[in-house]
């Protein structure tokens, strides 16, 4: 069975960012799986595990760098794939792809609660948070501290080129949060006037390394030479099992349309135009990453993948110890 139109759509919508944000992202990812599933007319379990894997590389595909996609992806597929044997119908197998998805989801929208309740608490009275990009977690602790009753102010990026950081401010202002929208340029100059850095993630690594929108680590810079303590939140299904074994994680690069428009660059010569989405700041200018099982330093991160994920790294560990011993009988 081709793959329906509908699963194109989601894929092109997360590919053009109409779909945006790591946790909506991932969430999005487990209702098309689910969809997908529903969707399959057939009654062959082999061909729908066949049906099932097309669908995940379209989606794997969307984006490279927000490893919710893939950990989403393979949160629901390695429960259907570990219990193909025991399989009896189509109807089974089914079943397994909306439960599992079901279960991602329900996952991912509590750690968003809990995420917001315990990052709170590390919020004063009176405190100035300065946040970067559009992130669901750390909007929850921001907004979760201003329902506990704390007198906070923010200043938000405007988190060029796409300006994600006008969906925040909107966010903000709605929940009658005083909030200002600054240059990305200006950050060095008012963080003098900043208490805490509060910023989401894409993707940690094993080693604490945080993955997030462009210009994240030039605010991480800044708040370490000025002494202000940076925050990261971030659900544990953006922890990177693949770098526990040294994969690094991809930087995905746009198009140059989102900086300046065709029409524009056309008028000036030989000019290349990059557009990096996202950097990556050093643990050592992390102070703590707040996830839904408490808050942790970027050092323990391995902790985290190694109880989350460690079936994924065995799986890892197994499919190149394979690949050597392939490529040692080949030679």
């Amino acid at each position: 069975m081709r793959v329906p139109n509908e699963i194109i759509k989601i894929a092109n919508d997360i590919r053009g960012m109409r779909i945006r944000g790591a946790g909506r992202i991932a969430r999005t990812a487990a209702n098309a799986l689910k969809l997908a599933s529903e969707l399959y007319e057939g009654t062959s379990v082999n061909e729908y595990v066949n049906y099932m894997r097309k669908v995940s590389d379209i989606l794997l595909n969307t984006r490279p760098t927000a490893v919710s996609l893939p950990n989403a992806i393979n949160f629901i597929m390695s429960r259907l794939l570990r219990n193909i044997d025991k399989i009896g119908d189509i109807n089974e197998a089914k079943a397994i792809v909306r439960n599992a998805a079901d279960e991602f989801i329900k996952r991912s929208k509590k750690a968003l609660e809990l995420i917001g309740e315990i990052g709170a608490r590390r919020i004063r009275d009176g405190d100035i948070i300065l946040t970067h990009c559009n992130s669901s977690a750390a909007l929850s602790i921001i907004i979760r501290a201003h329902e506990m009753g704390k007198d906070i102010r923010v200043f938000a990026t405007e988190t060029r080129p796409r300006f994600q950081g006008l969906i925040t401010v909107k966010v903000l202002a709605e929940k009658g949060i005083r909030v200002s929208l600054v240059p990305d340029s200006a950050i060095r100059l008012i963080m003098k006037k900043i208490d805490k850095v509060i910023v989401g993630a894409d993707a940690i690594a094993a080693n604490g390394a945080v993955v997030n929108k462009i210009g994240t680590s030039q605010i991480a810079l800044i708040a370490h030479e000025a002494r202000v303590r940076v925050f990261v939140a971030a659900e544990t299904y953006k922890f990177s099992p693949a770098t526990v074994i040294g994969e690094l994680i991809t930087i995905e690069e746009r198009s140059p349309d989102e900086v300046i428009p065709k029409e524009k660059l056309s008028k000036y010569v030989r000019i290349k135009v990059r557009n990096p989405a996202f950097d990556v700041t050093p643990p050592e200018y992390v102070d703590a990453i707040i996830t839904e099982q408490g808050i942790i330093p970027p050092q323990a991160a391995i902790l985290i993948l190694k109880e989350e994920y460690g079936w994924i790294i065995k799986d890892y560990l197994f499919k190149l110890s394979s690949e050597d011993e392939e490529e040692v009988t080949t030679k």
